[in-house]
């Protein structure tokens, strides 16, 4: 059976956990922004974590279910109802066949995780069923849903409504959000008062922020030290001989405004990086909105070690609840 797409929100694509294993081809991981939230939302209707669900940006979508079926909505505050009638978010819901879910208007943090028992059961590529629209891949023919798409479900497995998340189990960044950064192999690059400058300013999320990368603005110039160009890189100080990019990696183009790449980014160019975002912080990024207030903490290897054990403690809670 499928979901019927009435109205496709805005930039709803299906998204598993990616593809991991092709970033050398060019072909990055993708997936989810926010991992956690979709692990969070598939465990709420029994499915695997790594299943097939909706991720929505600022604007849920309307759908109509054609069977019976537990959902979930996790990550952003974006009020749910079914038939019109309000649901909690981060808990599983019953829908029968013929109803509606539909989505007020966002209240915090960017992104929506909408899980369904079963999973979003579109072919794989490479493994995966995520979306990446720049390589027309994944999803339903390479592209975010639009209206009238019809969705296919898979088999559903045994999971009981109204199990919930608890508040002190759901994350979302603060106020102003905090990204914790660990200097990178071009860190040298900077003057030891652009160092300074970038972890003590406060930057803002720019309108510029989607899958591929968020840019940030506000913060003061960052100056480089004097070079003789390298042979093969540009003349801008900011550009290097060609190098990869990991995932976290924060580029600044000309000095002006820093860029993390995210889940859809391209794999290696040309601009230096200053630092890498830890793995733990990764997640929140995909919740800021534009103009969202942003600080950089700068983390040591050891401090970075151990968020990411953190991170998967918490996890390891979550399941542990909802088992």
């Amino acid at each position: 059976m499928t979901i019927k797409v009435l109205h496709q929100g805005l930039a709803t694509s299906v998204q598993d956990l990616g593809r991991p294993g092709y970033f050398h081809l060019g072909i990055p991981m993708g997936g989810a922004m926010d991992r956690y939230a979709l692990r969070a939302a598939n465990r709420l209707v029994g499915n695997d974590e790594g299943a097939a669900g909706l991720e929505a940006v600022f604007m849920g979508p309307k759908l109509e279910f054609q069977r019976d079926a537990l959902v979930a909505v996790t990550g952003a505050e974006m009020p749910v109802r079914i038939d019109g009638q309000e649901q909690p978010g981060w808990t599983a819901l019953p829908v029968k066949a013929g109803q509606v879910l539909s989505f007020d208007f966002l209240k915090s943090g960017a992104r929506i995780y909408i899980a369904v028992s079963g999973g979003i059961d579109v072919p794989e590529v490479l493994g995966s069923r995520s979306t990446y629209a720049i390589g027309a891949m994944g999803g339903v023919a390479g592209r975010a849903i639009q209206l009238g798409d019809t969705l296919p479900l898979g088999a559903a497995g045994a999971a009981a409504p109204g199990r919930t998340v608890p508040e002190a189990l759901r994350r979302l960044p603060g106020t102003p959000a905090e990204l914790r950064v660990l200097p990178g192999l071009y860190w040298h690059r900077l003057t030891a008062e652009a160092q300074a400058s970038f972890f003590a300013d406060e930057w803002k999320v720019a309108p510029e922020a989607d899958r591929m990368g968020y840019r940030f603005r506000g913060g003061r110039k960052l100056d480089f030290v004097q070079r003789d160009q390298p042979f093969g890189a540009g003349s801008d100080p900011s550009n290097i001989v060609d190098s990869c990019y990991p995932y976290g990696s924060i580029q600044v183009p000309g000095g002006t405004e820093p860029i993390i790449l995210h889940r859809d980014a391209v794999s290696g160019g040309g601009y230096f990086m200053l630092g890498t975002v830890i793995s733990a912080d990764m997640d929140l990024i995909g919740q800021l909105q534009p103009h969202t207030r942003t600080r950089f903490i700068e983390v040591t290897m050891e401090q970075a070690l151990a968020a990411r054990h953190e991170r998967a403690s918490l996890l390891e809670t979550l399941r542990a609840h909802l088992n």
